[in-house]
């Protein structure tokens, strides 16, 4: 039997029945030719995008076409629009990748309290993984960064949002000692969304000490290769932010 990829067919008592063909807009026409111009790499990062009336003539749209597939590749994280200026591709990173679902992400915790305490869980599981690579992957220069990190925030244990600040910074330079772009990416996009949904300002001074306490265990963990004792460290940590 003939296959159509725009025509979907079902069975029905009478024989096969053909569902309409959907036509497409023009701008998806012309979203999926700049979107392959540039993941191809012919439009490499920081590249101009050609100009509307050059894409309206090469393509033979209207101007409306150009602007709804430029505002759907700026939704993508693909290319950066600025008023006046031609748009740009941007560079294409993990963090960039992770951060075109920040929108969602913040809608959905805002949606449904139990998503919360699954992002809690998820940090959790994530952050046991990350603080063992530390205790392995890290080098002198790492350990020192993060007992400078822990002097840091117990400067300003009695500031709460100063506080918490650093704490993002201590627990993102643990994700950054695997060395890998996408972990780094997702502590942080975690860390951000945990920021914008939690009351952590109303810990007491002496819960922030607690917490000082168990990242300077954590840092002495990693510092001797203990990747139990690091971890052990670490949910001492969630345990009592959590508390």
């Amino acid at each position: 039997m003939l296959q159509f990829p725009d025509m979907a067919l079902r069975k029905s008592n009478e024989g096969l029945v053909a569902a309409p063909i959907v036509k497409r807009k023009l701008s998806d026409h012309v979203l999926d030719r700049l979107k392959a111009m540039i993941t191809s790499g012919e439009y490499p990062p920081g590249h101009a995008l050609p100009s509307e009336r050059e894409l309206m003539a090469s393509y033979g749209v209207g101007r409306p076409a150009i602007r709804e597939a430029m505002q759907a590749l700026a939704n993508m994280g693909l290319i950066t629009i600025k008023h006046g200026e031609r748009a740009r591709v941007r560079p294409l990173s993990a963090k960039a990748a992770v951060g075109q679902i920040d929108l969602v992400a913040q809608l959905m915790l805002s949606a449904s309290p139990t998503m919360l305490e699954n992002l809690k869980d998820a940090r959790r599981f994530f952050e046991r993984g990350m603080v063992r690579e530390a205790a392995q992957k890290a080098d002198s220069a790492d350990i020192e960064e993060l007992g400078q990190l822990v002097e840091e925030q117990a400067a300003v244990v009695g500031d709460a949002e100063a506080f918490i600040a650093a704490d993002r910074r201590f627990h993102g330079k643990i994700a950054a000692i695997s060395r890998n772009a996408i972990f780094d990416a997702v502590s942080e996009a975690m860390l951000g969304w945990l920021r914008d949904h939690q009351v952590e300002p109303s810990a007491t001074i002496a819960q922030r000490r607690l917490a000082l306490q168990a990242h300077a265990a954590i840092v002495n963990s990693i510092k001797a290769r203990d990747p139990d004792g690091a971890e052990a460290a670490l949910l001492r940590y969630l345990d009592q932010s959590d508390a």
